[in-house]
């Protein structure tokens, strides 16, 4: 049989980062990637566990692994795999199951059942355990965007979050290995990174290297590279110093995904938040101080153990204040083994729902705006992929979607946009610039 190995990602971009490093393991070791939903000699499923659903989704998705193929290999590994190895190990053909740890050595061990025929399960204690070299190199993903995984773990302990659990303690990527991947990435023609870690704002305490800002500036110097985006951050790393000195870097992204999760402080103090909403708003107007056009984007929870009416009515008129980009929005899940997940007063399903839909509708509305800002002004954007005969759709330094008709092929480059237009949610422009800033 052709050797052959399909992945299925769920989660998080640094699941999708490890997925692709371990695609790439593959692709290494001879083998050809096939879609998931084909016949595959390897089926990979990167599980998640951030929520109820999450671990549904990762039952079903290992269960449909060997539907086209049963006699594959099946492999197991990320976040549900590590939090549930029994559950994962009693699903019928499972073959392989590696948790949040030792994905390296995932071709060896692939190779070995081959061989031997004999299941394994690798899942153990990760805390104390070193940063996992794995890297990618742009061989799998022929975007225009790639994503750079440079900081694991979490010490935070939100009361509600299973993560830390998961994912073990904070453990840093060194700079020059992060530095010598963004090299290799711009290289490959990737134009923009996108910095991805279970806790990045934590970034160099472990390792004594210096902080977030310190990797910036070195990945600034990197040539080719046109972009650097940051993945989502605690609210606390945006102090002054730190929003002053990324306002004078040219290639970070003026795109901030702090972490919100509610705007009552009460709420907040029962969630294990580090922060207050004080603290959060000041964050707010050290980035709008230093870059007035920049996007806030943020996560947030409805329906958290305890939240009563005042409390949910706090966070809609703090979110409304805010002026955002985009938010995300969730329903509390309760996950097991998390204080949270026994506090009293948990919420019902139904006035959950409501919550979320009431936060929906005020962030879709503050989304419109924020896009509709635009409107008149010249922007950066670049272009991702043709969405149908004439159209290309690209992305702003606010990751605001920008559509372009014309017959030129733009995928792949950065080009200036003047914004004409609203649309169907979407923004409108014509090309104006061919060179790249």
């Amino acid at each position: 049989m052709k050797k052959t190995v399909a992945v299925c990602t769920l989660g998080c971009k640094v699941n999708q980062y490890e997925s692709e490093a371990v695609l790439e393991l593959f692709l290494k070791a001879g083998y050809q990637m096939v879609d998931f939903s084909e016949s595959a000699m390897v089926y990979v499923v990167n599980t998640c566990t951030v929520t109820h659903l999450s671990d549904r989704k990762s039952r079903q998705m290992i269960r449909r692994a060997k539907q086209k193929n049963p006699n594959s290999v099946l492999v197991v590994m990320g976040c549900y795999a590590q939090t549930n190895p029994e559950a994962v190990t009693a699903i019928q053909d499972v073959d392989i199951v590696l948790g949040t740890a030792q994905r390296s050595e995932v071709v060896a061990l692939t190779e070995s059942f081959l061989q031997q025929k004999e299941p394994v399960c690798l899942v153990g204690n990760i805390d104390g355990i070193d940063f996992e070299p794995l890297s990618v190199n742009g061989s799998v993903d022929d975007h225009t965007r790639a994503y750079l995984k440079v900081q694991d773990g979490c010490n935070q302990f939100c009361s509600y979050c299973i993560i830390p659990y998961a994912r073990g303690r904070i453990r840093s990527r060194t700079l020059a290995d992060t530095v010598q991947e963004a090299a290799r990435l711009a290289n490959a023609g990737f134009k923009e990174l996108v910095l991805t870690g279970i806790h990045l704002a934590s970034w160099g305490k472990d390792s004594g290297e210096g902080n977030l800002l310190t990797l910036l500036k070195e990945l600034q110097l990197v040539e080719g590279l046109s972009r650097i985006r940051l993945g989502s951050l605690e609210p606390t790393l945006c102090d002054e110093p730190f929003v002053r000195g990324v306002a004078t870097l040219s290639k970070v992204c003026h795109h901030f995904h702090l972490s919100l999760q509610s705007g009552c402080d009460a709420t907040l103090k029962r969630m294990n938040r580090k922060y207050t909403t004080a603290q959060y708003g000041q964050a707010v107007a050290w980035i709008r101080n230093y870059m007035p056009e920049a996007a806030i984007t943020t996560d947030i929870i409805a329906g958290f153990p305890g939240e009563t009416e005042a409390e949910f009515n706090e966070t809609m008129a703090f979110v409304e204040q805010l002026y955002l980009a985009d938010a995300h929005i969730f329903p509390y899940s309760p996950r097991k083994g998390t204080p949270a997940a026994v506090m009293e007063g948990q919420i019902s399903p139904e006035i959950k729902e409501v919550r979320t839909h009431q936060l929906l509708q005020l962030t879709e509305k503050s989304r419109e705006q924020f896009a509709q800002s635009f409107i008149g002004q010249n922007l950066w954007v670049l272009f991702e992929r043709k969405t149908e005969p004439g159209l290309y759709e690209g992305k702003t330094e606010q990751y605001v979607t920008v559509y372009v008709k014309t017959e030129e092929n733009l995928i792949g480059q950065i080009r200036q946009v003047t914004l004409t237009a609203f649309e169907y949610g979407s923004l409108y422009g014509v090309v104006t610039e061919s060179a790249e800033p």
